[in-house]
């Protein structure tokens, strides 16, 4: 009895897949667009979006020029994005808002062109090309769409991706500490708050600009260590006056303290005026 059961649901299963499969071969083959069109709703409602998405895109030619071609557009590129083909749909949404300006559909495929861009952006230690277009299509979206219910996740978006540049800007200014080129690495730091003062890192880069002019000159020659510990000084004193109550005082305040027992910074300081 139970062996019978098992080949009577072995049965009804490969039934059901072929009867499933003949389906989705008459969509495709069909010359009816209507029925094909019912078909491309039926995989899409069901959740199967690759199948909807194949049924949609055979329809674009049949839809060209009637009333149906909006939605037979927008609905290929939902189900692209649907399915995860972040890179087809956010092609499919750019060019429907480019043909269909004034559609119904326009403000979602804004939306989620945009949201396709965001889910396909690198971590930020890769390529950030990605990263800049959705930036610039959000600041577009909101300035033409100020009052849009998707403005709120959009903030949120461009929160997370200027982060993602702020933290590449510093890391990548920071691998040269990294692989001990402090030359690099302090002139690098640098500028990486010159382009952008309000980097959210600007503690963290400038710490390590610090300890980069400290090791600079902790492994220079002789003749030039004066010079450049007086530019770990400069920088200390700068780090010190903006950050007093960082972490990482304690440390730097540690050179600070050595730096002034060297005879050329006492003849210095003493030069200055200032005492022993």
């Amino acid at each position: 009895m139970k062996k019978t059961l098992l080949i009577v649901a072995g049965i009804a299963m490969l039934l059901t897949s072929y009867s499933c499969k003949n389906y989705y071969e008459s969509l495709m083959q069909s010359p009816d667009p209507q029925y094909r069109m019912k078909g491309a709703f039926d995989y899409y409602y069901k959740g199967k979006f690759k199948k909807a998405a194949d049924l949609f895109e055979g329809l674009i030619l049949p839809y060209q020029g009637t009333p149906q071609e909006d939605t037979v557009q927008y609905f290929t590129a939902l189900c692209n994005y649907k399915f995860g083909d972040y890179q087809t749909a956010e092609s499919g949404f750019e060019k429907f808002v480019e043909v269909f300006p004034r559609s119904p559909f326009t403000e979602d495929a804004r939306y989620l062109r945009i949201k396709c861009l965001y889910e396909a952006t690198y971590r930020y230690e890769l390529d950030q090309v990605p990263t800049h277009k959705a930036m610039v299509l959000i600041n577009e979206f909101i300035l033409d769409n100020p009052e849009s219910p998707y403005n709120n996740i959009f903030e949120g978006y461009l929160a997370d991706l200027q982060e993602r540049l702020y933290k590449k800007s510093f890391e990548s200014a920071k691998l040269y500490y990294n692989i001990e080129d402090y030359k690099a690495a302090h002139y690098a730091l640098k500028n990486v708050l010159k382009e952008d003062a309000d980097n959210i890192y600007r503690e963290e880069i400038m710490y390590y600009t610090v300890m980069a002019a400290y090791k600079y000159a902790y492994n220079s020659i002789p003749a030039k260590q004066k010079e450049r510990y007086l530019v770990f000084i400069d920088d200390y004193y700068t780090f010190m006056g903006e950050f007093p109550e960082s972490t990482h005082a304690r440390e730097l305040n540690n050179l600070y303290k050595k730096t002034q027992k060297l005879d050329y910074i006492k003849q210095t300081n003493n030069g200055n005026g200032e005492q022993d």
